[in-house]
């Protein structure tokens, strides 16, 4: 990608968008985020369990054969 005579990127332009749009949506993502937890409203698990999910266990007790 060049701008005139100046080379901005020297990657694909379809990877160079996907990395920009996936870098503002993920930010924006985080950002609504925040926002609820100021309002005290429990954030949705968009992509998997959040940290308010209650009836989620991320981590299994180690099982100790003694």
């Amino acid at each position: 990608m060049t701008h005139g005579d100046d080379v901005l990127f020297t990657l694909p332009k379809r990877q160079v968008a996907r990395m920009f749009c996936m870098n503002h949506f993920v930010h924006h993502r985080a950002q609504l985020g925040v926002y609820l937890r100021s309002v005290g409203v429990p954030v949705p698990a968009t992509y998997g369990p959040s940290a308010d999910d209650e009836d989620v266990l991320l981590i299994r007790p180690y099982p100790v054969n003694r």
